[in-house]
């Protein structure tokens, strides 16, 4: 049985978004207030599971180095890297939770969420139409909850799928 969804307050988070600090800084900071349950990190990119996630095991991907354009503030080679672990973690993510399709995209603005993340989403097998895509990414169509036995359990799963695969720990990697 999935998990259940609750309303998210998109009001506060559209808030701390536009005032509080980068978020992506501050959890690489190690500041509490922005902690999320990591699922790989080496010495330049981070991987966790997202707070509010629209779909089960969603992850977001980020440099750790506050980077704001995906194609213009990474040279080849950081773009190369940072779309490896992508791939590396979204194959774990697939792994785990039997996704039939795998969203892939990078969000933020200016504005605010400026930092540089990519999210990964396995869709469910069997999702109807009218609940894919957009409408399976949208936090205005509630969000789940995930104990925290269940997101250390997801965890613990997707870091040993990326661990399996070694597609991270080869040599001159991370």
């Amino acid at each position: 049985m999935p998990p259940e969804r609750q309303s998210m307050d998109l009001e506060t988070y559209t808030a701390r978004t536009r005032r509080g600090p980068c978020f992506l800084c501050a959890f690489v900071s190690g500041d509490p207030d922005y902690a999320h349950h990591t699922v790989f990190e080496d010495d330049d990119h981070v991987a966790f599971l997202d707070r509010w996630p629209t779909l089960t095991g969603k992850v977001l991907v980020a440099p750790k180095r506050h980077i704001e354009h995906v194609v213009r503030d990474l040279d080849p080679e950081a773009y190369g890297r940072l779309m490896l672990v992508v791939r590396e973690v979204a194959l774990a993510v697939e792994d785990c939770v039997g996704a039939e399709r795998t969203y892939l995209y990078s969000l933020g603005s200016q504005q605010g969420n400026a930092h540089l993340h990519w999210h990964i989403a396995g869709l469910p097998p069997g999702t109807p139409y009218e609940r894919q895509q957009f409408a399976a990414l949208m936090t205005e169509n509630g969000v789940l909850t995930l104990d925290p036995e269940e997101a250390s359990d997801m965890v613990g799963r997707i870091r040993d799928r990326i661990a399996a695969r070694g597609g991270l720990n080869a040599p001159g990697r991370g």
